[in-house]
This record gives structure tokens, sequence and C-alpha cells, in this order.
């Protein structure tokens, strides 16, 4: 008989299986290599208009096509809100 909790391993499975469906997810629905300045404030959850201000102060970049960078956006979300702030906020 095992010294483990019961409940602990019924918790470990239902990890085990969480991150099955995150993997399966991912591996479905590939991220874009470039998003829209809408979906980068869906993304970021702010306005549309918080993104042009994100643009104009450099905070964020776009190529030349008008699109943001994914990697932008993981960049922007990694940074402290303090950080974030443009003199339009």
């Amino acid at each position: 008989m095992s010294d483990r909790d019961p409940w602990s391993q019924i918790d470990d499975e239902r990890v085990r299986i969480a991150a099955m469906a995150v993997r399966l997810y991912a591996e479905t629905h590939p991220r874009p290599t470039h998003i829209n300045q809408t979906q980068a404030a869906e993304m970021l959850r702010v306005t549309s208009r918080t993104v042009r201000n994100y643009i104009r102060a450099g905070k964020l970049r776009l190529n030349s096509c008008g699109l943001v960078p994914i990697e932008a956006i993981d960049a922007i979300r990694s940074l402290p809100p303090q950080k974030l702030r443009t003199d339009r906020d």
C-alpha cells in the first residue's frame, strides 16, 4: 500500500490531463507570427487607443505591413505596468 494520499494521485492525474490538453491545443492552434492592432489590444487587455499610444511612444513597433510581431506582444506583457505608462495615459 502506498503512503501517498489518494487525493494527491487524483490531483496528479488532473494536472497530467490538463497539461496534455494545453499541449494539444497549442499544436492545433499555432500562434500567428504577426497580429493587427485590434488583436494586439485584445491580447494586452487594453484599448486600441492605448496600443496606438504604445506605438507612438516607441514601446511597440509595427512591421512594414502595419502588423505587430507576436514577439513584441510577449515582450510588452513581460514588462511591469509602470514601464508601460506613456504621456498620453
